[in-house]
């Protein structure tokens, strides 16, 4: 038995129209052939779809329980184009963002929507580690993440250059100093992030440069978790540079064991090529000019 997409249509089509002339023009296909279909269908199945009343083909309650689920089948076609073409149009196409860290990613968004305001951004966030995984699993479409090792599976582009730097409560005295060194922060309360964070990937490095292992006070899962213990005074925390866009009671020191400037770049597999790919990835450099600005506001 075959039970095809054209059949489940022309029966549907018929039962909209009330005779095979009206669904032959509202498929674009001959008369006959939706009879056929429709015929097949009924020997095949050996079910009664269709009766003639006054010339009209009328829906047997089967027929109508049939044509339910085409339109649900209709709908389904109708979403896996949506699909398949948001990413060629400007018009209602749909992205979605991995960012590791709120900025200067979402400031690039930002700016993308005010020039294509019909285009959909999705955003995820999410360690260093679960971003570039989901780029290679193509759960998300594009990466804006710092310190990406050169990889040939990705098509990249510069966003911007920054530093980690600790962040310090106002009421520490760490806040009144122009920078730290990793010897003077073994002396305070440390906050780090859990595995899989770019930015512990430079504190660690740093620390293990200078010839120390700190145990830390604390260990949190998210950069907000860390910026919100250092609000609360519970210590010192790590976060790159342009890592938010908050200007709150948290001061950001230099640490002079942490001064190399890392490539923050936008990311995606290097065969996902499509208008909407290129449009983004045109918008990386216009948002690279203005950097300077935008960043430090």
């Amino acid at each position: 038995m075959t039970l095809s997409l054209s059949r489940i249509r022309a029966v549907n089509a018929v039962a909209s129209g009330g005779s095979y002339a009206a669904a032959a023009r509202a498929l674009k296909i001959s008369q006959p052939a939706v009879a056929r279909h429709v015929k097949d269908l009924e020997a095949e199945f050996g079910v009664r779809l269709f009766d003639r009343k006054n010339g009209v083909l009328s829906p047997t309650p089967l027929c109508n329980e049939l044509c339910d689920v085409a339109e649900r089948m209709a709908e389904a076609e109708r979403a896996a184009t949506r699909l398949l073409t948001r990413h060629n149009t400007l018009l209602n196409g749909r992205l979605k963002i991995g960012l590791g860290n709120s900025m200067p990613g979402m400031a690039l968004i930002a700016q993308f929507l005010k020039r294509h305001p019909g285009i959909e951004i999705a955003v995820e966030t999410g360690s260093h580690e679960r971003i570039t995984r989901a780029v290679l699993t193509r759960e998300v479409d594009i990466g804006v993440l710092p310190d990406v090792p050169a990889d040939g599976r990705f098509r990249r582009a510069l966003l911007a250059r920054q530093n980690v730097v600790a962040i310090v409560h106002p009421d520490s005295p760490l806040s009144r100093e122009a920078a730290v060194t990793c010897e003077r922060l073994m002396a305070e309360p440390l906050i780090f992030r859990t595995r899989g964070s770019s930015t512990q990937r430079v504190v660690d490095r740093a620390f293990r440069s200078a010839g120390f292992e700190p145990s830390p006070l604390l260990t949190l899962d998210t950069r907000d978790a860390v910026y919100e213990a250092v609000v609360n005074g519970l210590g010192v925390g790590f976060m790159w540079r342009f890592g938010t866009g908050r200007t709150d009671v948290v001061h950001r020191v230099p640490v002079s064991d942490m001064q190399r400037q890392y490539e923050e770049v936008v990311f995606s597999l290097g065969d996902e090529r499509s208008m909407l790919f290129d449009v983004f990835f045109s918008a990386v450099e216009s948002f690279r000019t203005e950097a300077d600005v935008i960043l430090d506001h």
